[in-house]
Parts: C-alpha cells; structure tokens; sequence
C-alpha cells in the first residue's frame, strides 16, 4: 500500500483521494487552531502560495489529540484558519495521529518516515511530513521547525 492508495474526508465530510495528488510534492501537517503554533498557519499558507501553482500543496490534518487545542467543530474550522490565518489550502476533518484509532494517513507517514524524538509518536501539533512526488520519500519535521525552513527540501523535491 502507497500513500496514494489512502483516503481522507475533508473539513466538509466530502472523500479526497490521495491518488488525486500523485505527481506533487505534499507537505502533510497536523493543525490545531489553538496551539502556540497556529502562527505556522501563516507560513504554512506562504508556502503553499509561493509553490502551490507549481506541483506542490500543503494540506492540514486537524487534530485535538494535544492538550483540547482544536476545539473547532468540522463545519467551522475551515472559517476560523481562513479569517484567523489566512488558511486557503486544504483541510480535512478532525482525525486522530496516535492510538488505535490514528487516521490511515498519519499511520502509513509515520510508518514510513525516520523516528521522531518519541519514536513513531506524534509528539505534538504542528508535525510536518514532507512527501515525495511519487509518494516514496517522506521527511518528517518537528513541531517547531517552521515551514520557511522546509523550503529548501520543497525546492529539491519539485527539481
């Protein structure tokens, strides 16, 4: 199984395919709108801005697994990244990145990306992964590293 072989429901309930992004580059992240961190929402979305049009996006897992910081019901979470942030990448509803339960997604990148300080854990919001085009090469980013510091593996990979 590939990533492009997974699935997610977006913010609105509506399937996406991950198939659909086969041949981009995908920053995977997951979000949380009131974490100290939701500053990165701003570079997340700059980034998307300056290498969207080419192949490449962002999208966002939301996530309240970490101390109840997204308390925004699905329906409404997309209207506060968007008025708060700025936010006009894709976002998929609440899902879980750790447990029984973790999102089929957030399972395959963590199985397929290098430990992070806690293992294959999710430590906190924020945790980026960048994927490879055709979906081989995952890099995992810490939850503080900020997005315009990933630009120059985005760079790489779209080479």
């Amino acid at each position: 199984m590939t990533l492009h072989d997974l699935w997610f429901n977006d913010s609105r309930g509506k399937r996406v395919e991950m198939g659909q992004f086969r041949g981009k580059v995908l920053l995977l992240v997951n979000t949380a709108t009131r974490c100290g961190l939701a500053p990165q929402f701003e570079e997340l979305e700059e980034v998307f801005q300056k290498y969207g049009r080419t192949n490449f996006t962002v999208i966002g897992f939301p996530c309240n697994q970490f101390a109840g910081q997204e308390p925004e019901a699905n329906e409404t979470m997309t209207e506060v990244c968007k008025i708060n942030h700025g936010v006009t990448f894709l976002l998929s509803e609440k899902i879980l990145v750790n447990g029984k339960d973790t999102h089929p997604v957030f399972a395959w990148l963590k199985a397929n990306s290098k430990r992070g300080l806690f293992g294959k854990k999710i430590k906190w919001n924020f945790t980026k992964f960048l994927v490879s085009a055709d979906g081989s090469t995952v890099k995992r980013y810490a939850p503080a590293t900020r997005p315009s510091k990933i630009e120059k593996d985005i760079i790489r990979l779209l080479q």
